[in-house]
């Protein structure tokens, strides 16, 4: 009987591996994106900086475990073997549930994700056990959930995504008023006591508050902590402002810099501290279950079935190895994981000061929010006197920004708001770590980080509404996290209870094949989007870069078109409708590259130097020809997709069979229009020029045939429509392509000639 059990904690041990992997990545925005986004160190010593805060944190946070064990249930209502089935249902949820968010690249709430699922399993079990032992009477339920913490944490998580928000703006706002974005002049003048604050209050809520959760401090020591906590506070303010001062004054170091390094540690350290519960409480509780029942098992012979779990609503400890090895994990997993990289880039591009490629589109709500806060904002303008609102505008007057040095690695805000959020964060979840509240990092360090860029005015007319958009669908995953969390343990719960065993071992396998999957799907992702980032360069100046760029831009969209083009004409053929589906869906990829570039135009032209200037016009035509083709072939597509979607006749074979010897021409065009791009043979331009008129007179003699067809035989107008389209189509394509070149023969001419 017991090895059944064993198998379930080893089933939860590589869960809980899984899950601190899954979970990491998640929260890594939690205390990454500050001093990342500011770029004030360099990514190396972030992670060194995180890794030392996470593995104290790691070590420290034993107290925490508690949530899961007693937290959301009465776990003396449960059995052994219910126990364990929640146990079961809740990691295998929370694996699955927080890796569909890394991989979307969205951060959600481990602290919200394990409560909610804990609550589902639970209250699954629950339902079971009424309905067995008490006919159904569900007012019952309160007497197995722990419903008075469970509101109490669930009030709490709610009440910090407001107060994060509110403390954060409103502290930031303060923050600019001092400092305005010259902070380097005013950082000599009260850089020290803005050090000094800051790190006093690091001080407080993390060491000070913390002792208690340290095993090694006598009562003694806490008690004398407790009386003389202000004169503590003051004495570290002092000390703090003295060598804040020093460091600036003597040793000439940014203060900055200093508290953001500090800040990433406290916030890693707060972080692990808080959120170790969610990855590993769980399974720690039923390896501590199962030591109850085997240790009663061994007395007395009772069965799973039969022990009441009792003994989990007193204190146990946990083994400090197990944190040790939990900590260890976590730190591997913040060097390695491109999922956290993927979170941390959606929490920066958020709140990011300035324009750029917007990653969320509006809705309607956004721009009600964005509408109604403008015209609330004109009407507080009018109340403001004239000469105080001149005196707060020039504090968030924005340096005349040298947008010809703007590189792509360009810091997303400066370090004024990244020491405000660190410091605002990491106070705020160090307050709920405290006070024994699981508080969701994610929703706290998130909203701390709207709420300054909100009032460091990052979120302006050209782009409030796209933030505020990108802000409701990150909100709103939260909620849908809470929701599936909890169905989703239910359900399982319920299927490993009448399934037993197989029932479990199926889900495990489940959970494994789609993490795994999910893994590959992703690396396979970050590829694209590393080869991606050649769209999305903001940083040409010389004429030479111009070509360069252009050049590739070309290649690369040509190339798509003449696989997309091959490809339609193919699955056309065989009237494969689920392939016609995935260029369906991959038109949109190409269309948006297309798009990104265009976002760039500003940054571009802004960004060439003074003899190069003339170049403007010749990119934004590159890239409108550019557009012209992927319209064409998006076109072609999209209806062919439509055509065989809706089971209307396949073209006949002649028709097929032209459309493939056109495809053979435009694959021959194509590919050397490819290797002359590739290989900068631009001399070969003129070769592809005179190729132009033949393949254009062939496809006009293709409708002059289609025309004939009509009158004598053709019978389907659907097939027409359809025919006709892609031969129009193909014309304008081809037509683009070589008004393109031209184009870039014209310019590349004149750059030699003129020796640019």
């Amino acid at each position: 009987m017991e090895d059944i059990y064993l198998v379930m904690l080893v089933a939860l041990l590589a869960l809980a591996i899984t899950d601190l992997v899954v979970g990491v990545s998640n929260d890594a925005i939690n205390f990454l994106n500050s001093a990342i986004g500011s770029k004030a160190i360099s990514m190396r010593t972030i992670l060194i900086v995180a890794s030392v805060g996470v593995a104290v944190g790691a070590i420290f946070s034993s107290g925490l475990m508690e949530v899961a064990r007693k937290g959301i249930f009465m776990p003396g209502e449960f059995y052994f073997e219910e126990i364990m089935i929640i146990f079961m249902a809740v990691m295998i949820t929370d694996v699955l549930l927080l890796d569909f968010f890394n991989s979307l690249g969205l951060p959600t709430s481990t602290t919200v994700s394990i409560v909610f699922e804990l609550l589902g399993a639970a209250v699954c079990m629950a339902v079971i056990k009424i309905y067995k032992e008490n006919g159904g009477d569900l007012a019952l339920l309160g007497d197995y959930i722990n419903t008075a913490k469970a509101t109490e944490i669930i009030i709490g998580i709610l009440l910090a995504v407001v107060i994060a928000f509110l403390i954060g703006a409103f502290v930031q706002y303060i923050s600019r008023l001092i400092f305005s974005f010259q902070f380097e002049k005013k950082i000599k003048y009260v850089g020290a006591i803005f050090g000094g604050v800051s790190l006093t209050a690091i001080l407080y809520f993390i060491v000070i508050k913390g002792l208690k959760s340290v095993p090694y401090i006598t009562e003694g020591t806490m008690e004398y902590v407790n009386t003389h906590t202000l004169t503590i506070v003051l004495i570290g303010f002092v000390i703090f402002t003295a060598i804040s001062q020093f460091l600036m004054s003597v040793l000439k170091i940014n203060i900055l810099k200093t508290i953001i390094i500090i800040g990433t540690f406290a916030l890693a350290l707060a972080f692990a501290g808080n959120d170790l519960v969610n990855f590993i409480g769980v399974p720690i509780a039923a390896w501590q279950s199962f030591d109850l029942w085997q240790s009663a098992h061994a007395a007395t012979g009772v069965l799973p079935s039969e022990f009441a779990m009792t003994g989990l609503s007193g204190s146990v400890p946990t083994p400090e190895i197990l944190l040790v090895v939990a900590g260890a994990i976590m730190v591997i997993t913040l060097w390695f994981s491109t999922k956290a990289r993927s979170v941390v880039d959606t929490g920066i591009n958020l709140s990011r000061q300035g324009d750029g490629v917007e990653r969320f589109e509006p809705n309607w709500l956004s721009r009600g929010i964005v509408r109604y806060s403008v015209l609330f904002g004109s009407a507080m303008s009018t109340i403001l006197p004239a000469s105080m609102k001149r005196r707060i505008d020039n504090k968030f007057d924005k340096p005349n920004a040298n947008l010809k040095n703007r590189r792509i690695d360009a810091p997303a805000f400066d370090m004024v708001r990244a020491s405000v959020n660190l410091v605002v964060a990491s106070v705020l979840i160090s307050i709920g770590t405290n006070m024994k509240l699981p508080l969701s990092t994610t929703y706290v360090t998130f909203m701390v980080a709207m709420g300054t860029s909100l009032a460091d005015r990052a979120w302006d007319r050209e782009s409030a509404v796209y933030r505020v958009a990108g802000v409701l669908n990150v909100v709103g995953g939260w909620f849908v996290t809470a929701i599936v969390a909890f169905t989703a343990a239910a359900v399982f719960g319920a299927i490993i209870y009448f399934g037993g065993p197989i029932a479990l071992a199926v889900l495990i396998i489940l959970a494994i094949v789609l993490v795994v999957r999910s893994g590959i799907l992703h690396s396979r992702k970050a590829r694209e989007e590393k080869t991606k980032k050649k769209f999305k360069k903001s940083d040409i100046i010389t004429i030479n870069e111009i070509t360069s760029e252009t050049s590739e831009n070309i290649s690369n969209v040509i190339g798509g078109i003449n696989k997309m083009y091959s490809k339609t004409v193919d699955q056309l053929g065989y009237y494969d409708l689920s392939k016609l589906k995935k260029n369906y869906k991959k038109i949109e990829k190409l269309e948006s590259e297309v798009d990104e570039l265009k976002d760039n135009i500003f940054y571009f032209i802004k960004s060439l130097d003074e003899d190069s200037v003339e170049a403007s016009k010749f990119y934004i035509l590159t890239l409108d020809y550019l557009q012209d083709m992927v319209q064409s072939i998006g076109f072609i597509t999209r209806n062919s997709y439509n055509h065989v979607h809706n089971n209307h006749k396949n073209l006949k074979f002649n028709q097929i069979r032209d459309l493939k010897k056109v495809d053979d021409k435009m694959q021959i065009l194509f590919d050397e229009i490819t290797e002359t791009f590739d290989n900068h043979e631009f001399g070969n331009i003129n070769n592809l020029l005179s190729e132009k008129q033949e393949l254009m007179d062939y496809v006009s003699d293709l409708i002059q045939k289609q025309i004939e067809r009509i009158r004598t035989s053709e019978s389907s107008p659907k097939n027409t429509k359809l025919y006709f389209g892609i031969l129009l189509e193909t014309k304008d394509l081809i037509g683009s392509t070589m008004n393109l070149l031209q184009l870039f023969q014209e310019f590349y001419n004149e750059a030699r000639s003129t020796n640019y």
